[in-house]
């Protein structure tokens, strides 16, 4: 495993971090699914073992990943290991069976102590507001909550997880007015539109989690267009039969390059993301032990002109692609 700095914050990073999202389970808000289906605490729990054998340091989750069962389950496997890196994240809100936000200062004030106690942890190294948009970030008292917690040493460090499908605004925000430390952003082979903010955030030192690095397994390879997810999966409404049989299309060149490197499919697709200097750490779902090794192993550098031919894609036919994807939610 290598390390990498998280912008200028002092912490060092493995490059592959642990998505703890999965482990949370198949959690329901209304009829609305927020999981990845049914998980196996037990399975989950070995799978954070394998990955600390692997060398990972890193785990990012989030106080509405299970409704705070990922959480959990995280405090009670690494809650007495102190040399982690841990992040977690706060906002999104699940109220009278429905999904909303809150980034109030009362929420979060109270919402960083109900993730230290799930956590087992006195500290959150690395606290993130979960998808706030500009309108949050001006109203300023999400900003006031942070610089306080920072203040009573309950969190380290703060950043932003941005929009999926356009972080530019609040990255530029962000950036523009000195706040925080990092950013968690969407970048894989398909999604490419965060590379806009690499060079401002380089320039003033913020880390960069590189989240979605596979899109939700379809970067595998594992999935045809005859794949089924159950209810409480919520891939379930966005891998779908149209956007499993355009991806296949539009990432035949991409696949070629396999042979070249003699790599699987998710290793040339992490391997694309790490060739970026800027990015401190990635963040694959890991459910299982033998999860924690494939995204661990087999990791190479990818040369300039490959790197070339997936961005010239990202700027064609995978905009294409990534419509459609957009349009499934």
């Amino acid at each position: 495993m290598e390390y990498r700095k998280f912008g200028n914050t002092g912490l060092r990073v493995s490059e592959i971090g642990f998505g703890a999202w999965a482990i949370g389970g198949g959690a329901m808000i209304g009829t609305t699914s927020i999981g990845w289906g049914d998980s196996d605490d037990a399975v989950s729990k070995k799978a954070i073992y394998a990955s600390l054998d692997a060398g990972i340091n890193f785990f990012d989750t989030a106080d509405i990943y299970g409704l705070g069962h990922s959480e959990k389950l995280l405090g009670k496997a690494l809650g007495k290991i102190q040399d982690l890196v841990i992040a977690t994240k706060v906002g999104n809100v699940s109220r009278k069976e429905q999904f909303t936000v809150d980034y109030s200062k009362e929420y979060i004030l109270k919402a960083c102590e109900d993730s230290l106690r799930r956590l087992q942890r006195d500290t959150i190294d690395y606290y993130q507001l979960h998808t706030a948009r500009i309108s949050h970030l001006q109203q300023g008292e999400c900003i006031e909550a942070l610089y306080l917690l920072q203040q009573q040493g309950k969190i380290r460090y703060w950043g932003l997880s941005l929009n999926t499908f356009d972080p530019v605004p609040e990255a530029s925000y962000l950036i523009k007015n000195k706040l925080g430390n990092g950013f968690q952003l969407v970048l894989n082979l398909l999604n490419q539109k965060a590379l806009e903010i690499f060079p401002a955030a380089a320039e003033k030192e913020y880390g960069i989690i590189a989240r979605m690095p596979l899109q939700f397994g379809l970067l595998t390879g594992k999935f045809d267009k005859d794949v089924s997810f159950p209810g409480n999966d919520h891939r379930k409404n966005r891998l779908t039969t149209a956007v499993i049989e355009a991806a296949d299309k539009a990432l035949e060149p991409v696949w070629d390059l396999c042979e070249k490197y003699s790599c699987s499919k998710t290793q040339l697709a992490l391997s694309f993301i790490l060739s970026y200097p800027e990015v401190s750490t990635i963040i694959p779902g890991i459910r299982t032990p033998e999860q924690a090794r494939q995204n661990t192993k087999g990791l190479f550098k990818l040369l300039p002109e490959d790197r070339l031919l997936i961005e010239a894609l990202g700027k064609g036919d995978f905009e294409k692609l990534m419509q459609l994807i957009q349009q499934q939610g």
